[in-house]
């Protein structure tokens, strides 16, 4: 059996963690705490809790941003949702204030389970050594809650101590601003980098590494809103970004092999470059988004243009190579990243053999050109081609594979032409839900490496060693050309108010991170939502191809597939944070106030 940080539900989860008023519940926990924090097994059992706060593979129905890590990317320029009328509010400036929200309480929640075990430390018994490591995962967990709320709503009210029915002043007082908090954060992730076990408390659980990744993330996440949302104080946060980045990559020297084995490998134990994973393991704790992927109820897109983000293997963008050789069917898929292999599916077509799962190529050896370039991409041949279905025998005919024209199988179906299929994995497609195993990556030192190189550029510290020790690890990986700073490709599509450099930065990051939930906060710290108000287009095709049943741009006879109009413009400065529940205004009698721009 897999080890797992989830495997195992204790007494102290269900009396302190599981209930919707779990904020009103004083007395019968204050009886509890004198026997769960009497010993350092029965803290640890505690703790388990409050692992549930990352975004992992399975449904999170509780939370408002959606129900998988891909759903906020539909909020962005990269991806959508091939579902009639499925815009996005926030692009489409749709959004309304509502009256609760668990992106607002679930972060409350768990910063209460931090701190009464932070209260309850001093009389604990334990020795200082243990004290100061158990203090420092309830500082890592409660800085992780923090930063997802300052992230969304900016001023947030700061709770230091666990709250009881008489301090309900404190949990619905005023705002604290966002310069208070952000410090708090920091001071909290210091100390816990300081005193926690640099091992944790075994395999797979938080330890230094762990916290010196959520400080690289935070460092540069802070960093970059407060310079592109003028507010001061950004080196601070790019400094300790820059920091704790160093001291992993010297940590995480190297990363897996095969970019498709992070995301379906079914255990990640001790794997290169995997700092924290979520484990799953059938019949104890299992996922459905690999057999989701292939239902006909998913929905998941990448936009044209995330496709044409990806480089040519000379290192040139789509736009200026000549490797590249058109839009149409199998021609720009040729000769690139092969990231966007794994990502998307690539073109093919079969022929259906008369039994159940077996098939035959065609006559056109195009519709068979990727299939031994896709079974060179995975070491166990989870994303061979041709693609099978959510039952295991249902081969997928032809890809592109439009929802419209689907030739009765309407799974594994899109609108753009590019579904995304980066946690796809043949091998765990059968079954049925909450089978899958395939482990889920929570920290990888991938991510360190892009923060790294941002938080440098941003101090002005960029240069070719730092651009090797990340942007080209990654280019080699997917079998791109590295990235020489004295000779960067001209891109026709570069935003001009963007160096080159880090232009090239971000492109990185959007590649290595698409469909992982990054995009939508990357553009809100960039204040560049405006990348997401183009309309979103899909692939290049001809309507004869498709029996005129996908709509193209413009009504054309050849173009890209166009189901979207054109959102409005230009983006709200107010849309940038997300509103207050009403009902959280209402409680605290006034004294917490909108976010301005936000009307009930």
């Amino acid at each position: 059996m897999k080890q797992s940080y989830k495997v195992i539900l204790f007494s102290a989860v269900v009396l302190f963690g599981c209930s919707d008023d779990f904020l009103d519940r004083t007395p019968k926990d204050t009886l509890t705490e004198s026997s769960t924090f009497s010993s350092y097994e029965n803290i640890k059992s505690y703790v388990w809790q409050l692992y549930e706060v990352f975004p992992a593979y399975e449904e999170r129905k509780n939370l408002d941003a959606g129900v998988s890590i891909f759903d906020s990317e539909r909020h962005t320029d990269l991806g959508c949702w091939s579902l009639p009328n499925s815009e996005s509010p926030w692009i489409w400036q749709t959004m309304t204030v509502p009256a609760n929200s668990s992106d607002y309480s679930e972060p409350f929640r768990n910063i209460r389970i931090c701190n009464i075990l932070i209260d309850n430390l001093e009389t604990s018994g334990l020795s200082e050594i243990n004290k100061n490591h158990w203090r420092s995962v309830a500082y890592f967990f409660k800085a992780y809650n923090y930063m997802d709320l300052i992230n969304k709503y900016g001023d947030i009210t700061w709770v230091e101590h666990s709250l009881n029915t008489s301090d309900e002043d404190i949990l619905f007082g005023p705002r604290t601003p966002r310069d208070e908090v952000a410090a708090n954060i920091l001071r909290l992730l210091d100390y816990a980098e300081e005193n926690i076990k640099p091992e944790g408390d075994g395999e797979n659980t938080i330890n230094i590494h762990v916290v010196r990744a959520l400080k690289s993330r935070f460092g540069l996440r802070e960093g970059t809103w407060r310079k592109y949302h003028g507010l001061s104080g950004a080196e601070v946060y790019f400094n300790s970004s820059k920091i704790a980045s160093e001291l992993l990559l010297d940590a995480f020297p190297e990363i897996m092999e095969k970019y498709v084995d992070v995301f379906t490998s079914t255990s990640l134990a001790g794997k290169k470059g995997i700092i924290l994973y979520k484990s799953y393991d059938r019949g104890v704790l299992g996922h459905s988004l690999s057999y989701q992927l292939g239902r006909s109820q998913t929905y998941w897109d990448l936009t044209r243009k995330a496709v044409d983000m990806y480089l040519m293997r000379d290192g040139q963008t789509r736009w200026t190579s000549p490797l590249f050789e058109g839009e149409y069917g199998n021609q720009e898929f040729r000769n690139r990243d092969t990231r966007l292999y794994i990502t998307s599916v690539p073109p093919y077509r079969i022929v259906l053999g008369s039994q159940a799962g077996t098939y035959t190529h065609t006559s056109n050896p195009e519709d068979s050109e990727f299939f031994a370039i896709m079974d060179s991409l995975s070491s166990n041949g989870s994303r061979s081609l041709p693609f099978t279905a959510w039952a295991g025998w249902a081969l997928v005919t032809k890809m592109p594979h439009f929802r419209d024209n689907n030739l009765g199988q309407g799974y594994c179906a899109s609108y753009t032409g590019y579904p995304l299929y980066k946690w796809a994995s043949k091998i765990e497609a059968q079954g049925d839900f909450y089978t899958n195993e395939t482990d889920a990556p929570i920290f990888r030192i991938e991510e360190v490496m892009l923060n790294y190189a941002e938080a440098k550029m941003e101090l002005g510290e960029f240069n070719q060693e730092v651009c090797d020790l990340t942007i080209n690890k990654l280019r080699k990986r997917g079998g791109v050309k590295a990235l020489d700073l004295s000779k960067i490709p001209v891109d026709p599509t570069r935003d001009p108010e963007i160096d080159p450099q880090m232009w090239e930065i971000r492109r990185e990051r959007a590649i290595e991170l698409m469909g992982e939930g990054f995009r939508f906060d990357d553009l809100r710290r960039w204040k560049k939502m405006n990348y997401a108000l183009e309309q979103k287009l899909g692939k290049w095709i001809k309507s004869e191809d498709e029996d005129g049943r996908v709509p193209i741009l413009n009504n054309d006879k050849a173009g890209y597939v166009s189901y979207w109009g054109v959102p409005p413009t230009p983006y709200p400065d107010h849309y940038y944070l997300y509103p207050i529940p009403t009902n959280q205004i209402a409680l605290s009698k006034g004294a917490i106030t909108q976010n301005p721009g936000w009307n009930p």
